[in-house]
């Protein structure tokens, strides 16, 4: 019997036949060349072991055809783009904030050419790339100076070795936070190059509390953290931030809010729960505020340090700042979220993660309902149940976003069916309650309906079903 592996080509056969021309014109020839290579040893190594299961390559169209396949592979982006039908809005594994139109836009804008991230086009010099989006800061928030760094983890580290680097920090034992990561207050604390001073009980802190520690203890600043991502209920009391103000007045030391969150509107046109303001905080007495630009801003990556005009002067002074800083394309996205805010309405209408959270059920319904049709009329059965979305992103913890959703039954499985969904191009990721899939259409971006219905007809089909 004569040995099976005497038929496979050469590389080169194989790089000159017909079926591998197209090939070599789609992808780099160095990498099909290392591809053709894997492939042909893969078959020559299961020919050697007796392979009874190995389909008999049908001349050289079998070896393009697996040859493009794990091209496709090997080209994929590691980074791309999925379709969230968690429900969970501002997804942190999914990317958090969608950006706005506008704000894509001008990110590409920028990073195509040129542009004057750090020159002074009227006065023909060197400017300064911290000199972008302040002046709508200001305006939005009423605080005196802004900073842009790349997150509000890195705004929090500048503001604490600005202001309190080898000294104390006081804060209240209810709000040593985890942020996410695994990241504490305490070790952020520490690796600013400050040191934490525990202020009050878990639950209940008075001013009383921060007015001891800064007697006996070499406090430089307070620290007032937003526990965004938790609650505290029954037995509380907490110092009011005016009043903390007052107290960081009368002292001569700094008050920091770590706000986090980012709202810049009204949290009651959302249909939310209250939630601080950034101005408000400002207002208040806070000197520093440090919120997130991709969360509930709905912005890209940021660390906005709103505040004290001297204190912002000093942030910029910081080496750390230039480790910290932010490049030219968030700085485009970010002012083009922030023209948007000049106009609430025009806010809530164009930015995604405020149009999501502001959606109601009856549109949620609406749009299930005509993806239910359409399904339908594929043979693919689905009911439309009610769904609980969340806001995600470390906000408005245990808030609920009633909506609809999408089940689906799948005839190997919940799991094995999410994870078909979850194998195409894009993936669609969904969520699994009591054994159905649901995809839950809060966070379906217009437009990708297309694309989420041809997901579901190709998982059904890997699946063994066939409409």
């Amino acid at each position: 019997m004569s040995d099976p592996r005497r038929g496979i080509p050469s590389v080169d056969a194989l790089l000159a036949s017909p079926e591998f021309e197209p090939i070599l014109k789609g992808f780099p020839r160095q990498l099909v060349v290392k591809v053709t290579r894997i492939v042909i040893q893969e078959i020559r190594n299961r020919l050697l072991a007796g392979d009874k299961d190995i389909v008999e390559p049908d001349g050289l169209s079998y070896y393009a055809r697996t040859v493009v396949i794990r091209l496709e592979q090997e080209t994929m982006p590691s980074l791309r783009g999925v379709i969230n039908g968690t429900g969970v809005v501002l997804h942190t594994n999914l990317g958090r904030a969608p950006l706005a139109e506008v704000a894509a836009d001008a990110m590409a804008t920028t990073a195509r050419g040129y542009s004057n991230l750090e020159y002074d086009v009227e006065a023909g010099r060197r400017g300064s790339r911290y000199d972008h989006c302040v002046k709508l800061l200001r305006e939005l928030t009423g605080a005196e100076d802004a900073i842009v760094v790349n997150n509000n983890a890195a705004a929090l580290v500048l503001v604490l070795n600005t202001t309190a680097r080898g000294k104390g920090v006081a804060v209240s034992r209810g709000e040593l936070v985890e942020i996410g990561g695994g990241f504490r207050i305490p070790e952020i604390l520490e690796r600013a190059g400050a040191f934490l001073v525990e202020v009050g009980s878990t639950n209940r802190t008075r001013l009383s509390d921060y007015q001891n520690s800064i007697k006996k203890d070499k406090v430089a600043a307070i620290l007032k953290v937003h526990r965004s991502n938790f609650r505290i209920t029954g037995f509380t009391e907490d110092a009011t931030l005016a009043s903390l103000a007052d107290l960081a007045n009368e002292e001569g030391i700094p008050l920091l809010h770590d706000l986090g969150s980012g709202l810049f509107v009204a949290s009651d046109a959302l249909a939310l729960p209250a939630e601080p303001l950034a101005a408000d905080s400002l207002s208040a007495g806070a000197d520093l505020v440090a919120v997130s630009g991709d969360k509930l801003l709905g912005g890209p990556q940021a660390g906005i340090i709103l505040g004290n005009s001297e204190l912002i002067n000093s942030l910029r002074q910081n080496p750390l700042c230039r480790a910290l800083r932010v490049d030219k394309v968030t700085l485009a996205g970010l002012e083009a979220t922030l023209q948007l805010y000049r106009d609430p309405g025009q806010a809530l209408e164009l930015i995604p993660t405020l149009r999501m959270l502001g959606n109601t059920p009856e549109n949620l319904g609406k749009r299930c309902e005509e993806l239910a049709a359409e399904l339908t009329e594929l043979g693919i059965g689905s009911s439309i149940v009610e769904s609980e979305g969340r806001v995600g992103g470390g906000t408005y913890p245990g808030v609920k976003l009633p909506g609809f959703a999408l089940a689906l039954d799948g005839p190997d499985g919940a799991e094995a069916l999410a994870m078909h969904l979850r194998s195409g191009d894009p993936p669609v990721i969904a969520r699994i309650v009591d054994q159905r899939v649901f995809i839950d259409l809060r966070t379906v971006l217009p437009g990708q309906e297309n694309d989420l219905v041809r997901r579901v007809r190709e998982a059904f089909s890997n699946e063994g079903f066939d409409s």
